[in-house]
């Protein structure tokens, strides 16, 4: 049977979490490593049907059922295997390929990809250790690179002269283009990369498929990156990814820093979950290659403002990809350094500090809009609103999502209304008694929408929201008919108050008149008549 192009059915593995394509049939709750729910396949009470998000598997303990997202939406959907995979590529947003069958040129094509890069990865690796590499040597071993971190990492040094295109020459011309290794020139083919100490950049797989290039002499830029080949493709490719996965899996995160030095030093340093987006900003494809393998993620970036735009624009792109069960947060490296600085200068100490201080991604969005709008003005909070609003839609758990924006309008009420009184009353109102306190607490914090709405009348009442208060259990409309039947009632209060005042008035001689009291009584009467309809009001 003809097959899709390999490049985008494992494309369409990454870009898909299992768990989501099973959980759109199957509800699954997670314990420990794995999700669990009833399997599909048979009838059971039991859940036995297993989904490893991290390797891409579902697996029922019952019936044996077995496989991946196609299967899965083959088996349940009762399709064929080119109608499951255009059903996959409707969900991930994916144009469909041409349906033919892998040539043999094509899978011979790959496979000169991959001998020539290793064979290029051996080459740099030999000569950083001969004389001619000696710079690059001592670069890195300045940077604090060990030895065994050199071998490990696979680090090496293209030389100034056209190693890979003079020294390749018995494999063809268009086989060594398509690695971006060498290029064409008047010429002849000449070196892509030269006097650079080589960072080799894995696939999943441990494979090489790229290299990046780091300047030796101070020119810019400072690094250089194979370019897009039909095997390489930067926005989808996380540097330190390979080595990591392990770790990912063991300590249930990943931590994402800025560039690859960083990421191969936390490494060494027992931050084994560590990787970095690849001579690119972070893109969507980075986040779900890393959620496949954990929703857990801390995005370490520096302190600066650029680390801050960084962080604004990773918190947009993961939280189509946020569960309710994800713990997404943000760390930040201050004073001008890097994690590898604090590394050296404050030990793993010092980073475990930074990490576990970091921020999670409500409280994080939270900060973020009040340092980049002035909410202080009703045009800056409703700028902050549209911007939380907008974000919020991006995650695809409505539960989730709702939980969120009732949490931000509470907090939008408590502390972008003021809470204290800036026009007090003229007349005493009476202090409010335990019962409706508490009540109002509970209306506050369960329904932020409400406290939005009446938060000029709550501000008034002198009460701290900010503590916690009995679940009554009560519905939108019962609390919204308690806090107007309140409002009301301290209405009447100060209508009664100046009716005796003025009352007083007259005895004492003042000049009050009649109609100014009947006046006063009519409004007392209406607000009667309003509590009255209140009270039978469902």
């Amino acid at each position: 049977m003809a097959k899709f192009d390999n490049n985008f059915v494992d494309e369409l593995r990454m870009r898909l979490s299992i768990v989501d394509v099973v959980g759109r049939r199957v509800p699954l709750v997670k314990k420990g490593q794995n999700y669990w729910g009833c399997c599909p396949f048979h009838n059971e009470k039991t859940p036995s049907f297993s989904v490893s998000e991290d390797k891409g598997f579902y697996h029922c303990f019952g019936c044996g059922a077995h496989g991946d997202i196609i299967s899965f939406v083959m088996n349940t959907e009762h399709l064929e295997y080119p109608n499951a995979i255009r059903e996959l590529a409707d969900l991930a947003g994916m144009k469909m390929p041409e349906y033919k069958p892998k040539s043999v040129a094509r899978q011979n094509l790959e496979n000169s990809y991959f001998d020539i890069c290793e064979r290029a990865t051996r080459e740099y690796q030999k000569l950083l250790f001969e004389p001619v590499g000696r710079d690059a040597l001592d670069y890195v071993r300045r940077r604090g690179f060990s030895d065994e971190m050199i071998k490990k990492y696979r680090l090496g040094y293209a030389p100034k002269n056209n190693l890979v295109a003079s020294k390749f020459s018995d494999i063809k011309q268009n086989d060594l283009l398509t690695t971006g290794l060498v290029r064409r020139g008047d010429y002849g083919l000449y070196d892509f990369f030269r006097n650079k100490l080589m960072f080799p950049i894995f696939n999943p797989r441990g494979q090489v498929i790229a290299f990046s290039g780091r300047s030796l002499d101070g020119s810019d830029p400072k690094y250089i990156n194979t370019t897009d080949t039909e095997l390489f493709h930067k926005r989808q490719t996380i540097f330190g990814f390979n080595f990591a996965r392990d770790d990912i899996y063991k300590k249930n995160r990943s931590i994402v820093v800025e560039g690859q030095i960083d990421a191969i030093q936390m490494q060494v340093h027992g931050f084994g979950e560590t990787v970095a987006p690849l001579g690119t900003a972070l893109t969507e494809d980075h986040i779900a290659i890393l959620c496949k393998s954990n929703r857990n993620i801390v995005f370490c970036f520096d302190g600066d403002g650029a680390g801050q735009k960084a962080a604004v624009r990773a918190a947009s792109i993961v939280l189509p990809f946020v569960r309710d069960n994800s713990d997404v947060r943000f760390a930040f490296v201050t004073g001008g350094k890097d994690p590898d600085e604090v590394l050296k200068t404050g030990g793993v100490g010092a980073m475990e500090k930074i990490i576990n201080d970091a921020v999670g991604l409500v409280d994080f969005l939270w900060k973020s809009v009040n340092e980049n709008y002035l909410v202080s003005t009703p045009g800056g909070r409703v700028q902050a609103e549209k911007f939380l609003e907008n974000e919020l839609k991006k995650i695809q758990d409505k539960k989730l999502q709702y939980e969120i924006e009732q949490e931000y309008k509470k907090r939008e009420f408590q502390q972008w209304r003021s809470w204290k009184k800036t026009d007090a009353p003229k007349i005493k109102l009476p202090d409010t008694d335990t019962v409706t306190k508490n009540t109002l607490i509970y209306i506050v914090n369960k329904f932020p929408n409400l406290a939005s709405q009446y938060a000029d009348f709550l501000a008034t009442l002198n009460i701290s929201f900010d503590m916690d208060a009995p679940d009554l259990g009560w519905s939108d409309a019962a609390a919204e008919k308690f806090i107007v039947s309140l409002k009301l009632q301290r209405y009447r209060a100060t209508l009664e108050q100046e009716l005796r005042t003025k009352m007083q008035g007259m005895i004492n001689g003042e000049n009050y008149t009649n109609e100014e009291l009947s006046d006063i009584k009519k409004k007392i009467a209406d607000v009667n008549q309003k509590l009255e309809k209140l009270l039978y009001m469902e």
